[in-house]
């Protein structure tokens, strides 16, 4: 951790302390109410990352990261639905774009909240999404399987795949309308709370004024299997919180010590690869490491529960929570890559 609290750091702890935390079981069970949405944003956690000339905070990659630990470690549902919102920001401030100006400042701000809706393009060459030209814009054909935060979303960063191998990048409004469809908020082992569903595209139309980037499908990879490669933030977050519960238990102490140095040293190695000088080196350590935190995340969150006896099986109780969101950050954001090199693992031992 930062050995002095960044600004954005301590609102985070003080926003994990006073409403996430004592929240979380309830949540869990009902959903993430706007007014989380709200709190996140009136600490400034949705600007972390975004340039200051919009009204972000500019913030070190270490603050992003050690803001997302506290996050995810209070309540895992929350993060997840915010932490949609960086992806969309980091893009626009990326590239140039007319909708950057239209854009970037009320994301950066909080005043306008955004969600993602391009994983599907992971599975190419099988298309899920395609791209089409039509008059002055572009037509949405296909189904996105996975959308968090609808209901909470005001705009979506959306994906497809041209008829020419590009990926294809734009906004769209966050709501049902003509050629979008959800489904059913999904019921899942976990993380029901996000508020996901599945979106039907059936023509939905977005003008060029919309579109952030269109690259290659080979240029995208390239830059998504480092980034996909990487632990998540999240994952460091959730086994903390999960040995904090450990330490507090009078047979607890020693495994929570034990597994808390091994937990420092793999997230150390995570983010000095994160931040390796050429991204797409290094991919096979990277999922690697990611691998060896899942196993003491898994083992941090076990070892929670087993602590807890009996109580872990309440479904309010936190020890509980906290192993089903460690099951469901094993296949967040998953790539084939990813599940091929931690099955591996999983074989070899």
């Amino acid at each position: 951790m930062t050995t002095t609290p960044h600004p954005l750091v301590t609102r985070a702890q003080r926003l994990a302390h006073d409403l996430l935390v004592p929240q979380a079981g309830r949540v869990d069970q009902e959903g993430v109410p706007a007014s989380h949405i709200e709190a996140v944003k009136r600490a400034g956690l949705l600007g972390v990352g975004a340039p200051k000339e919009y009204g972000g905070a500019d913030a070190p990659v270490e603050v992003a990261r050690e803001t997302a630990e506290i996050l995810a470690g209070a309540c895992c549902s929350t993060w997840f639905v915010q932490t949609q919102h960086h992806t969309p920001v980091k893009l626009l401030a990326t590239y140039d774009s007319p909708v950057r100006e239209k854009l970037l400042r009320p994301l950066a701000t909080g005043e306008v909240m955004a969600g993602i809706a391009f994983a599907h393009v992971r599975a190419f060459p099988r298309v899920l999404v395609r791209a089409v030209r039509e008059r002055g814009g572009w037509r949405f054909e296909g189904t996105v399987p996975w959308y968090t935060g609808w209901g909470l979303n005001d705009v979506m960063l959306l994906a497809g795949v041209t008829d020419t191998a590009e990926v294809l990048f734009a906004f769209a409004e966050a709501r049902e309308q003509p050629g979008l469809s959800p489904s059913a908020p999904m019921r899942l082992a976990a993380l029901t709370a996000a508020r996901t569903v599945s979106l039907e595209l059936h023509g939905l139309w977005v003008p060029d004024e919309a579109v952030v980037l269109r690259v290659p499908q080979q240029e995208f990879a390239l830059v998504d299997l480092p980034r996909a490669a990487n632990a998540s933030p999240a994952v460091f977050g959730v086994a903390y919180a999960a040995l904090d519960l450990v330490a507090d238990t009078p047979d607890g102490q020693e495994a929570a010590r034990s597994l808390r140095a091994r937990l420092d040293e793999v997230r150390r190695e995570a983010y000095a690869l994160a931040d390796h000088p050429v991204p797409h080196e290094c991919v096979p350590e990277r999922l690697a490491v990611k691998t060896r935190a899942y196993d003491l995340m898994r083992a941090a969150t076990t070892a929670a529960v087993v602590a807890g006896g009996g109580r872990s099986m309440a479904l309010d109780n936190r020890a509980q929570r906290l192993a089903r969101e460690g099951m469901f950050l094993l296949v967040q954001g998953q790539t084939a890559e990813a599940r091929r090199t931690h099955l591996g693992s999983l074989a070899s031992r």
